[in-house]
């Protein structure tokens, strides 16, 4: 296995492509604000911090070369034991790419993908803000309370009617944002809107 680089913590510079709008967004997991040229793109950026498996990523991480043209990766992305450069909207086949020292798979996001996760993305949209603004309020007690009672599937209305007597708006990103850790997950995101009947439910191998 290659091993892992140090990465990328900020984004290469360069101008908004003509004609693509700029849409910024805080990300929790990097605790910093990206800028995002074009909808596609930020909607992959929300697929990558709606991703607990993937522990950082970076927007135009770097340029690269291939032949005589050069190339400037959408973004740069680690898990635990690997990390690759993404391309949005590109439907090359894989391929390895070389910056530096760095040797990195290069992989596609084809447009049907993101559409295919449309609902996905547009419930994150909602999530996101939640986990954003309460990110520095929510205490350890609240999220461990929070995560035993969730221990089957439980709809948020129940959740949050045990915790009433609490900030329901605490109880809630406390949700969300055990949601975005990985500790809780709620497969009916993919496929239906978020509501006060979204059951959550352990993640696998949490206790």
């Amino acid at each position: 296995m290659t091993p892992l680089t140090p990465g990328f913590l900020a984004p290469a510079s360069m101008s908004r492509p003509r004609g693509s709008r700029r849409i910024d967004v805080y990300s929790p997991k990097l605790r910093r604000r990206l800028q995002c040229f074009g909808e596609a793109i930020y909607h992959q950026c929300l697929r990558l911090e709606a991703d607990p498996t993937v522990l950082a990523y970076c927007e135009r991480p770097a340029y690269f070369t291939i032949g005589n043209e050069k190339h400037l990766a959408d973004f740069w992305v680690r898990q635990a034991d690997c990390e690759w450069l993404l391309f949005v909207g590109d439907s090359k086949p894989s391929f390895i790419a070389h910056i530096g020292p760095g040797e990195y798979e290069a992989r596609a996001v084809p447009a049907a993908e993101l559409a295919a996760a449309r609902v996905w993305i547009e419930n994150w949209e909602r999530i996101l803000p939640v986990v954003t603004s309460c990110q520095n309020l929510l205490t350890a007690p609240l999220l461990d309370a929070v995560r035993r009672f969730v221990y089957k599937p439980t709809q948020l209305t129940h959740i949050e009617q045990e915790f009433a007597i609490m900030d329901l708006t605490l109880v809630r990103a406390g949700v969300f944002t055990l949601l975005h850790s990985g500790r809780l997950t709620a497969p009916s995101l993919w496929t239906e809107p978020l509501s006060l009947l979204t059951r959550f439910e352990p993640a696998e191998g949490e206790p």
